[in-house]
């Protein structure tokens, strides 16, 4: 005789809440990584140089144009043909970074080219150089552009944690799959996984909202 929901529940739980810490790791891990190689590429995509422009554009072009899965799975299978050998997760962090870093720098890209040109040239005028008026005027009020888009990037991060599970780290998604093909019980199993998937977007759009709310207090 099959346990009951609750029954199984108790069971299916815990050990779905063991693959949803390894999803919030990855999810923050790579969202570090996608933050500096976006903020990198946008600065070099408005850059003068032609080569940095160049080698900026090809990256969010290439990244964007092919499927996450296929880029873990391209990580995932090269790197051994180097030599290089590392866990399931540091290369799951490495290729959702790599894929979030070109979503970031158009987001980044973006913000910084809806400021009015004015305040730069202002800035060179009384002496800054690029470097020094990008940092000190223009960036610091892109955080509040950003932040809406940036929290829409780090909510599709989280679900797209989900490919990871591809090169056999066991996050939440994966971790339902083994517990779907060992019990077959497909409903409890992907209800679960939907509210553990729902309550981490929940509480992170949450944590975004606050943080609007006291920018807009601040300006």
């Amino acid at each position: 005789m099959q346990p009951g929901f609750w029954e199984f529940s108790r069971d299916l739980i815990p050990h779905l809440a063991r693959g949803a810490v390894v999803t919030v790791e990855l999810t923050f891990g790579s969202f570090a990584i996608g933050l500096v190689l976006g903020l990198i590429a946008a600065l070099c995509r408005i850059a003068r140089s032609l080569p940095l422009r160049a080698a900026a554009n090809l990256y969010v072009t290439v990244i964007r144009g092919t499927p996450a899965l296929v880029q873990i799975m391209a990580l995932w299978g090269a790197l051994p043909e180097f030599g290089i050998t590392l866990p399931e997760f540091t290369v799951g962090v490495l290729a959702l970074g790599i894929n979030s870093g070109a979503y970031i720098a158009e987001i980044i890209r973006a913000a910084i080219q809806s400021i009015d040109r004015g305040q730069m040239e202002a800035a060179r005028s009384l002496g800054m150089s690029y470097a020094q008026a990008m940092r000190r005027i223009i960036l610091p009020q892109t955080y509040r552009r950003t932040l809406p888009p940036l929290v829409n990037e780090l909510v599709a991060l989280t679900k797209d944690t989900s490919l990871v599970g591809a090169v056999a780290l066991h996050e939440l998604f994966r971790n339902g799959r083994e517990v779907y093909a060992r019990t077959f019980r497909a409903a409890e199993t992907w209800l679960w996984v939907s509210v553990f998937y729902l309550a981490m977007t929940v509480v992170l759009s949450a944590i975004a909202a606050r943080l609007e709310r006291s920018l807009e207090v601040k300006e």
